[in-house]
């Protein structure tokens, strides 16, 4: 394979990846399609599926890398053999690269930065800095916890479960909100996304559905988990930077569960958990989820519109609804959508609510306009005329600093369009002696 390169025969040169590499990257490809048959081997062999196993045993640039070589050289899956010795002849002469831009060009008016020197400069880095801060490769999965960029939790959820938030520490969140306010919010998301998108609310992705016979809910399982690092350097890419820049962007973006963090979840969701994904509480997380879903966004908007069904969606949660909807042929395709995108709906969560019943999204009811539910209301009501008779500290169970301002927002929660209840819930709020 001397000349396989453009090389001559019987000259040495020096190779671009190490023999451990080269094992990772042999073993990875085995395991990617290993539970496939010969005849189905074309549908792993593709840039998508081949950079997902490659990313989780080699540094996620390394892995571009070897993929473009890979789909260039092989049209099919090679034998390992054959693998293994095309990547160890691979000379490190940059020339057998697939040519690429070196600077960028935004096609959206976002931060202009044209290479990972800029890139470091704006964030007010060294670029030594910024490589501590992407924490590429898997080092940090073992690295000590004052050491890592994040600080991990497990917190209940209303309706049962938990979930599990990364928070980043402060440097890295600084560098997450900049990134935020220069890059992803001058991207628009679809016109379904409600969530996290300025000028829209969950009242707004509600509103939609009221009035209706009937509406759907469909919930994507573990949404942020199956927002990989190669999907969110995409979303870079995508808005016109150069390659290495769009690797950094997400590689500050994305983290890995570190090992000892693991005995906070199940099995398969460490395993989801271990490859480089969007942290639930990290500042650019749900910009980035919205980007990421915009390809569900517009095959669903568009069955929808052809079937006369709104759509709309906030985070991970899709809803539906018209006045002659066949319920159960919309969640087969939504579902068949989402797992061709590499998503997974959650059947257990799956809502389909009649006119007869209660149409509730996003803790609003919307059978008859959008407004909060009669128990939210009642519930309120009740602790308001606790804190009138026996003061407000009384009530607040859960030590909020300041419980006056929290009370008020829940107030104007669940008075959403009922002026009524708006009205009656203030003048009780009035009332209360919030020092005492």
């Amino acid at each position: 394979m001397g000349d396989l390169f453009g090389g001559p025969q019987g000259v040495s040169h020096p190779r671009r990846y190490d023999s451990a590499q080269v094992r990772l990257a042999v073993h990875a490809i085995d395991r990617l399609r290993r539970p496939v048959t010969p005849d189905r081997s074309a549908e792993v062999w593709t840039s998508r599926e081949i950079n997902g196993a490659l990313v989780t045993v080699l540094d996620p640039v390394v892995a571009d890398d070897v993929t473009r070589l890979l789909v260039t050289a092989f049209a099919a899956p090679p034998h390992r053999d054959d693998l293994a010795a095309f990547l160890a002849a691979i000379p490190a002469d940059r020339t057998v690269r697939v040519a690429e831009p070196v600077v960028s060009h935004p096609v959206f008016a976002v931060r202009p930065i044209d290479d990972v020197t800029a890139l470091a400069h704006w964030l007010a880095m060294s670029v030594t800095e910024l490589d501590w801060f992407a924490a590429r490769g898997r080092w940090s999965r073992r690295a000590k916890p004052q050491l890592r960029h994040y600080r991990v939790q497990r917190l209940p959820k209303r309706d049962g479960g938990f979930r599990i938030i990364e928070a980043p520490k402060e440097r890295l969140a600084t560098a997450q909100r900049r990134i935020l306010d220069e890059i992803l919010s001058a991207v628009p998301p679809h016109p379904a996304a409600h969530g996290f998108v300025r000028g829209r609310s969950v009242q707004s992705y509600a509103s939609t559905h009221a009035l209706h016979d009937t509406v759907v809910r469909v919930d994507l399982r573990r949404c942020f988990e199956h927002v990989t690092y190669p999907r969110v350097r995409a979303v870079f890419a995508a808005i016109g930077y150069a390659p290495a820049v769009a690797a950094y962007l997400a590689s500050l973006c994305t983290t890995t569960i570190a090992i000892d963090d693991e005995k906070l979840v199940d099995p398969i969701h460490a395993a989801l958990l271990r490859e480089r994904h969007l942290p639930q509480g990290a500042p650019t997380s749900p910009a980035l989820l919205n980007l990421v879903l915009r390809r569900i966004d517009f095959r669903i908007a568009g069955y929808a519109a052809k079937h006369r069904i709104a759509y709309t969606r906030y985070g991970d949660d899709l809803a539906f609804s018209g006045d002659d909807l066949d319920a159960g042929k919309l969640v087969w395709f939504v579902t068949r959508v989402a797992a061709a995108e590499g998503f997974v709906v959650h059947p257990s969560k799956t809502r389909i609510m009649h006119d007869h019943q209660r149409q509730q999204l996003g803790g609003l009811v919307v059978n008859r306009g959008v407004r909060s539910s009669r128990a939210d209301f009642d519930a309120l009501k009740a602790l308001l005329h606790n804190a009138i008779r026996h003061g407000a500290q009384s009530q607040n169970r859960d030590g909020h600093p300041d419980f006056r301002a929290h009370v008020y927002g829940r107030i104007g929660w669940v008075s959403t369009g009922s002026p009524a209840r708006r009205k009656r819930l203030r003048d009780m709020a009035a009332r209360v002696d919030w020092e005492s």
